[in-house]
């Protein structure tokens, strides 16, 4: 079964091909995701890279965690589950703001027109 390696602390200039060819040195790569920022398209500085089996996860580790990529000591270790978070909405209905207008000397602002 495939083992799921998180890579962080990447040079934002590092690409996903760059990453791919460093863990195919320790075994069968089944995916290797480099993680972007959805509006810029740039590298946030980590990827995901999917290992063939338990014990090419295992020698990745062991190879990669702390080898300078890029100029940066890489951070390589199991992926955690992604944990549940909250939405960015504050638990609200309304989404912020009084919408009743105000502020205008004539009358809550309406118009008397």
């Amino acid at each position: 079964m495939a083992t799921k390696l998180f890579v962080g602390n990447l040079s934002f200039n590092t690409t996903e091909g760059e990453v791919l060819d460093l863990f195919k040195q320790a075994g069968t790569v089944a995916k290797c995701e480099l993680i972007v920022d959805k509006f810029t398209n740039k590298s946030r500085g980590f990827a995901f890279v999917e290992m063939g089996t338990q014990e090419e996860a295992n020698a990745a580790i062991s190879q990669f965690h702390g080898k300078e990529l890029g100029g940066r000591a890489l951070t390589v270790n199991e992926a955690r589950p992604r944990e549940d978070r909250p939405r960015g909405d504050f638990g609200g209905g309304r989404g912020g703001g009084d919408r009743r207008g105000g502020g205008d000397r004539r009358g809550g602002g309406r118009d008397r027109y």
